[in-house]
């Protein structure tokens, strides 16, 4: 599996997943806080299902 997402790409992904987790447990207390964990597995895996499809890419190329 080929990385798609580039850095910043990922970081920014994995710090909305912790902040929409957060809300389980803090905040509204709700269950909407588990779609933090898509953001968040894309992020720490660097490989996005939905940019694979759309043919986006954020990761520089490699030489």
């Amino acid at each position: 599996m080929l990385h798609n997402e580039g850095t910043l790409d990922r970081a920014l992904r994995i710090i909305v997943g912790l902040i929409l987790l957060s809300l389980i447990f803090i905040g509204p207390k709700t269950m909407w806080g588990l779609v933090g964990l898509i953001p968040l597995a894309t992020g720490l895996l660097g490989w996005c299902p939905l940019y694979q499809i759309l043919g986006l890419k954020t990761c520089p190329m490699k030489k």
